[in-house]
């Protein structure tokens, strides 16, 4: 055997090396991918499943607001039905507010002093002029 046979079988026996190398590496890479290919299977049923419940999901809520906001403006006519009662009763409190300061006034000055010797006085004074005249 001369030189360039020996080569050209080293270069044969690394070619055949690199082939097998290369053919495990893509059976390898083919092992991967099926199961990559199985997981977004898996992922696509699930979102299609979630898309599904999501779909039945917004119909409910769609008819929950639809309930809310009917709810919602009803609440709003009844308290724009209550709202002159409650003005109503702020007026009544402010007259019973007023009531009371004018009875505080008046038995103020009824109980005074002064008022007392004026009623006094003036009854007195309407003692003497009766005899006076009679």
């Amino acid at each position: 055997m001369s030189g360039g046979e020996i080569a050209g079988l080293i270069a044969a026996g690394a070619l055949l090396i690199l082939v097998i190398f290369i053919s495990i590496f893509l059976m390898r890479i083919t092992k991967v991918m099926k199961n990559v290919e199985k997981t977004v299977d898996g992922v696509n049923q699930s979102l299609n499943t979630v898309t599904k419940d999501v779909d039945v999901l917004s119909s409910e809520v769609e008819g929950l607001l639809v309930k809310s906001n009917t709810l919602l403006d009803d609440v709003n006519g009844k308290v724009a039905n209550l709202d002159p009662v409650f003005k109503a009763m702020g007026e009544l409190g402010t007259s019973v507010s007023d009531l009371n300061t004018s009875s505080r006034n008046l038995a103020s000055k009824i109980t005074s002093p002064k008022t007392v010797r004026n009623t006094m006085a003036t009854r007195v004074a309407r003692a003497v002029l009766r005899k006076n005249k009679s």
